[in-house]
């Protein structure tokens, strides 16, 4: 079980920044939520029913081939900036073990608090063993497990299982025969599993021909109803990691 770590609390005095004014950095920061229930840090999560989510391109990885560790921006649909996620694995495990490599994705907000924890063991990816398959634990706040993604073996479409902290399955996110395609998205259907109803998607949008033949550097969106609990949110949203070096990280 990973420790708790300390949330640096914002004073409750400071008002919160308005939409699109410039708070830390050259973008824009969403303003925070008030009155929200919910783990600290996924506040913004309650009102937003799309992320937009779009890997950094790493200059010395396109250069030489070196695999480095992954970086993303989180956005939402006005281009504000909600959240940054950073990699955390080593370097031999990103050269020698590649897509299948374990790693600890942090999920930071504008104040550099890690509002959301991902951990990755090692997978080799290999058959159809249960202990190959790749999966994720996500936590919210650090150290508080909310759920776990985990992929299903399938020789068609690809399937990802999305459960609860009980291990009760909530989700399944379900993909296309082929996941690349030239000039076109694909697109991840995320489904309820009680009742196999569409309530959400995962894209990979195209990024034009370069970025995609000389970086592993991804766009995604993320889609779910506006009245979702924010964990099984913040579930859905860190599917997009485990998809990503899955299947485009290569």
């Amino acid at each position: 079980m990973m420790q708790m770590k300390e949330y640096k609390e914002v004073p409750q005095d400071a008002p919160p920044a308005a939409p699109g004014v410039n708070t830390t950095g050259p973008e824009p920061w969403m303003s925070i939520p008030v009155g929200s229930n919910c783990p600290q840090g996924l506040e913004y999560l309650t009102v937003l029913d799309q992320l937009l989510v779009s890997q950094k391109i790493e200059k010395l990885e396109m250069i030489t081939g070196f695999e480095t560790q992954n970086r993303f921006k989180v956005k939402n649909s006005l281009g504000q900036n909600v959240y940054f996620a950073n990699e955390e694995s080593d370097c031999c495990s990103r050269q020698l073990c590649g897509p299948a490599r374990p790693f600890e994705m942090k999920i930071m907000d504008s104040f550099q608090n890690e509002v959301l924890h991902i951990s990755r063991p090692f997978r080799c990816g290999l058959f159809c063993f249960p202990n190959c398959m790749s999966m994720i634990e996500v936590s919210a706040p650090p150290g508080q497990v909310i759920g776990t993604v985990e992929q299903v073996c399938t020789f068609l479409k690809p399937t990802f299982r999305v459960k609860n902290s009980f291990g009760d399955v909530v989700f399944d996110i379900v993909g296309p025969a082929c996941v690349w395609k030239c000039c076109s998205d694909i697109t991840m259907k995320v489904l309820n599993s009680a009742n196999n109803e569409q309530i959400g998607k995962i894209t990979k949008q195209w990024s034009g021909l370069g970025r995609e033949l000389f970086t592993d550097a991804d766009y995604f969106s993320v889609t779910f109803p506006l009245n979702l609990d924010v964990r099984m949110k913040a579930l859905i949203f860190a599917a997009v990691f485990l998809i990503d070096i899955v299947y485009y990280d290569h």
